[in-house]
C-alpha cells in the first residue's frame, strides 16, 4: 500500500527562537537561504506523497504561501532572464498538493494529529515533524513506509540509537528484533524521557511516523498527559497493545533544529555539504578559529 498523505504539525508558537517567530513562523527561519519546512516537505515529495496537511494555527498563513505560486515574482524572474531563481521558486510549489487545517488550542501532538483526522480519512499516513531535519540518501519517510509494507502495511515509528546517557531527552522503544531483519523491531511500548537506568534500549523517535488510521481512535480515547496536553505517545502505546506496530532505525543523519544549538549546528553542516557554500564556510571557520584563538 503507498502512504499518499503526510502531515506535519506547524502550530507551535518557537518561543526558542524569540524575538524572530514574534513575526515569522520558525518553520520559516531559513538554514542558509532555505526555510526549514523546505526540507520536510522535499522529504515528503522524495516519498512519494501526494498530499501533504500542515496542522497551523494563527499566524503561520506565510507557511502556507511559500508553498503556494507567486506569479508576479515569477514574471519579474522571468522577464529579467532570472531562469535559475525561477525555477527554484516554482518547484516545490508544483510537485504537491497542501492542505491546512487550524489546530485552534495547542494541546499537544496528539491533539495536532487528530485535528488532520477529516482529511486523512481511512488510510495510513506519514507524520513529518519538521524541528527534526535528516539529511539521507533515501528519505526517511520512504525508508519507513517500505517496512510497513514489509509488514503488513502496520504502523512503523522511525528511531536512532542515541548515547544510552542521553535517554531522558527522548521517547524511547522497547521490543524485540524481528529475525528476518535485524534493524526492525516488534514495538512493545515507548517510554517517555527514561532515565538511563530506566531506558530499555537506546532507541530513540526524533520525528518520523507511519501510522494507521486506528491511531485516530486511540487519540480520541487518550486521557491528557504530560502537561495537560494529548500525548501521541499515549496513543501509540493503546495502539501497540491491539495491534502490531512496528520501530525501524532509518538510515541518516538526524538535525535537531528546534533549539538555537541544534539549528546552528544545521547551518555549518549543511553549508560543508553544500558545493555551492562549502568553501564559503571552511573559510569562515578557519577565520574565526583564528580571530578567537580558538
Amino acid at each position: 500500500m503507498n502512504i499518499r498523505k503526510a502531515v506535519i504539525p506547524v502550530a507551535g508558537k518557537g518561543t526558542r527562537f524569540l524575538p524572530a517567530t514574534k513575526q515569522i513562523p520558525k518553520e520559516m527561519i531559513p538554514i542558509i537561504n532555505i526555510p526549514m519546512i523546505h526540507y520536510s516537505v522535499m522529504e515528503a515529495v522524495k516519498s512519494g506523497i501526494e498530499q501533504l496537511v500542515f496542522v497551523t494555527s494563527t499566524g503561520k498563513e506565510s507557511i502556507e504561501n511559500y508553498f503556494d505560486r507567486n506569479m508576479e515574482l515569477e514574471g519579474f524572474l522571468e522577464k529579467n532572464g532570472k531562469l535559475k531563481e525561477l525555477e527554484l521558486i516554482k518547484d516545490i510549489g508544483t510537485k504537491i498538493e497542501v492542505i491546512t487545517v487550524r489546530q485552534k488550542e495547542q494541546l499537544g501532538l496528539g491533539h495536532a494529529i487528530n485535528c488532520s483526522r477529516s482529511v486523512i480519512g481511512n488510510e495510513a499516513f506519514a507524520v513529518i515533524l519538521g524541528d527534526d531535519l535528516v539529511l539521507s540518501e533515501e528519505p526517511v519517510t520512504k525508508q519507513l513506509a517500505k517496512i510497513s509494507a514489509q509488514n503488513d502495511n502496520k504502523s512503523v515509528i522511525g528511531v536512532m540509537e542515541v548515547p544510552n546517557s542521553e535517554t531522558f531527552r527522548y521517547g524511547i522503544v522497547d521490543g524485540d528484533f524481528l529475525s528476518s531483519d535485524a534493524r526492525t523491531l516488534h514495538m512493545k511500548a515507548m517510554i517517555e524521557k527514561p532515565l538511563p537506568e530506566n531506558a530499555p534500549t537506546n532507541l530513540a523517535t526524533p520525528g518520523r511516523y507511519i501510522l494507521t488510521p486506528e491511531i485516530f481512535d486511540c487519540l480520541d480515547r487518550i486521557p491528557r498527559g504530560v502537561g495537560g496536553e494529548y500525548q501521541l505517545t499515549d496513543a501509540i502505546n493503546m495502539l501497540a497493545a491491539q495491534d502490531k506496530v512496528y520501530a525501524n532505525i532509518f538510515t541518516g543523519d538526524r538535525f535537531d533544529t528546534g533549539n538555537i544549538e541544534g539549528y546552528l549546528n544545521a547551518t555549518v553542516e549543511f553549508a560543508l555539504r553544500d558545493e555551492a557554500t562549502k568553501e564559503m564556510m571552511i573559510n569562515i571557520i578557519k577565520d574565526k578559529v583564528s580571530k578567537y584563538g580558538i
